[in-house]
């Protein structure tokens, strides 16, 4: 048998006392058996020394699987897993992989070797039934091929021993052929790469030579396709007479001489070592790959997600508006002072109130109600159904008549939060871009339904405060610019704490006056939490400067802004649409 598939005489490991944790860990791991190797009657053990001397290993005449507890991934309290969720199931990859093969043994390998098998044979079968099963359990259950990548690693440094000096694979024929039968023939079964075992492969040839190694391919593939244990005997036969064994003697002990690896100097075979880079390169790969999942983990982990860029944005808030005061920081160095509005600039924020109110109007809803009586449409059906009980001489219950009412629903409060960029970019552009500013903000106070605004500038790293929550800016704030470092996301962040831009109870409207000139680093941060704001419903309108070489943002409702107080009707459409695209 193979080292983790026990004989039949064996018995399982002594595991005791177990920790609590690893109790608990077993009893989980338990639950989740019966799915993976399709029977209910399989027991779990998982703790530091199970596995009878392997990773994990099957006992088929008790029933019982066994993992070694030292397997499980580094950091992992065994107190905290929860494989009822598929997607916790990666924190301790490796250990759920070597679950999920011996589930799959459970399932596949249940024959049993013929009384009076050549014992060589039944070693060749028994080494060929470990891809066979791992086929077997992937067409099955595809979803369990990342689990039994996970587990490939551990079980091929296991059962090739390829870190061992006094018993790694040496540049002989048995051993290559059993290092194919273990990598390259997982790669017919689906679960390795060509290119993960490509270094195997080519000292596997250069040791066998390609008819041998053609002709074992064949053997192992068609123990993929084997049903009974006297075709697995016949395949093992075979492949004892291809690699020059004995089928009808047990294969010998592995040479404990450090020195016969084929080098003759201590040092790891060529095979030994192409082994463990293989064992390396797979390992990195499920590393990288996405594990299966499910749509509950999905929700929790979107769910924390969500929350901790809640709080993130919330100190963020907390620090930029952290400060006294209603408006600017008068020790802003980029803020010039303050102006009073012109007329036109006022008219302007009446206008765009206007547009803003009608913004957040919603469509009326239409309801369809039934009843038994009119007023109504007459239902044929219902109307033969109420005749039909009366005639019975049953209470009618039917509702033949239906009338559909519509009802209008009231706006929802307005959040608006306003960013303005200061830097050297937007030199050309400060005066509309200011006048812009306050339009927007002046604009909330004169909204029908209750509104909120803040406006921001950001540039040389920071972000100030021109308008803070739940104030009304007077006068009109100009400012200078020059400054680098376009830390957009900050900004973004920092409205979102202010005003809660990504919690949808109110009708919600990011503006930002930018010609969109960042750096690499900032954009794609900016647009993370840009795109998270309209995954909630805000809506996002971007007012860029009437000049050439602008790069406004994914997803966001582009105006081209000259005089701001000429087109403030045009940016309240702009804003009513980009709040429509919302919904």
């Amino acid at each position: 048998m193979t080292a983790h598939v026990a004989a039949p005489a064996a018995a399982p490991t002594a595991v005791f006392p177990a920790a609590p944790g690893w109790l608990a860990l077993s009893a989980a791991f338990g639950d989740e058996v019966p799915a993976i190797a399709d029977r209910d009657d399989l027991v779990v053990t998982v703790a530091p020394g199970a596995g009878h001397g392997a990773p994990a290993c099957f006992f088929p005449d008790l029933a019982t699987i066994e993992v070694d507890g030292t397997h499980l991934d580094k950091g992992v309290d065994p107190a905290t897993v929860a494989p009822h969720r598929v997607g916790d199931r990666r924190r301790y990859r490796t250990a759920w992989g070597l679950l999920t093969h011996e589930c799959g043994h459970a399932k596949h390998s249940a024959w049993r070797a013929p009384e009076g098998a050549p014992p060589g044979a039944v070693a060749a079968a028994d080494l060929l039934q470990e891809t066979r099963m791992e086929a077997a359990q992937v067409r099955r259950r595809p979803v369990d091929r990342y689990w039994l990548r996970a587990s490939a690693v551990n079980l091929i440094l296991a059962d090739t021993r390829a870190n061992d000096p006094a018993a790694a694979p040496r540049m002989t024929a048995q051993d290559a052929a059993r290092s194919a039968a273990l990598l390259l023939a997982r790669v017919d079964a689906g679960i390795l790469t060509s290119r993960e075992v490509a270094r195997v492969s080519r000292v596997v040839r250069d040791v066998l030579g390609d008819g041998t190694l053609e002709t074992l391919r064949d053997i192992w593939r068609a123990a993929h396709a084997a049903a009974d244990s006297m075709r697995m005997i016949e395949l093992g036969r075979r492949w004892c007479e291809t690699v020059g064994a004995d089928p009808d003697q047990s294969a010998g002990a592995p040479d404990a001489d450090p020195t016969a690896n084929g080098n003759g100097n201590g040092a790891p075979s060529p095979l030994a070592t192409a082994i463990t880079g293989a064992a390396a390169a797979i390992a990195r790969a499920v590393a990288a790959e996405p594990a299966p999942t499910d749509p509950v983990t999905q929700a929790m982990g979107a769910r924390a997600a969500d929350e901790k860029a809640r709080r993130q944005a919330q100190d963020t808030a907390n620090t930029v508006f952290g400060g006294a005061g209603t408006e600017y920081d008068p020790a802003a160095r980029h803020i010039r002072g303050t102006r009073v509005p012109s007329t036109a600039e006022q008219t302007a924020a009446r206008h765009l109130a206007r547009a803003l109110t009608t913004a957040g109007h919603r469509e009326r809803t239409a309801a369809k109600t039934r009843s038994t009586v009119p007023p109504g449409r007459l239902r044929m059906r219902g109307a033969m159904t109420a005749d039909a009980q009366r005639a019975a001489g049953a209470i009618p219950t039917a509702e033949p008549f239906t009338r559909t009412t519509r009802a209008a629903v009231p706006a929802p409060p307005l959040r608006l939060g306003i960013i303005c960029d200061v830097t050297g970019s937007m030199r050309p552009f400060t005066g509309p871009a200011a006048s812009a500013a306050w339009i927007l903000a002046r604009a909330a106070r004169y909204t029908a339904s209750p509104a909120t605004t803040a406006t921001v500038t950001f540039g040389s790293g920071s972000v100030t405060p021109i308008t803070r929550p739940r104030a009304s800016p007077a006068k009109v704030t100009e400012f200078d610019t020059g400054f680098g470092r376009h830390i957009i996301d900050t900004a973004i962040s920092a409205l979102d704490g202010a005003l809660d831009l990504s919690h949808p109870t109110a009708a919600r409207l990011l503006v930002i006056i930018s010609d969109g000139n960042f750096e690499t680093e900032y954009r794609a941060e900016g647009q993370k939490m840009l795109d998270r704001l309209r995954g909630s419903g805000c809506a996002v309108l971007w007012l860029a400067p009437d000049q050439p070489h602008t790069e406004p943002m994914n997803g966001a409702t582009v105006y081209t802004l000259t005089d701001p107080t000429a087109t403030a009707r045009a940016i309240g459409q702009a804003a009513t649409a980009a709040l429509r695209a919302t919904r």
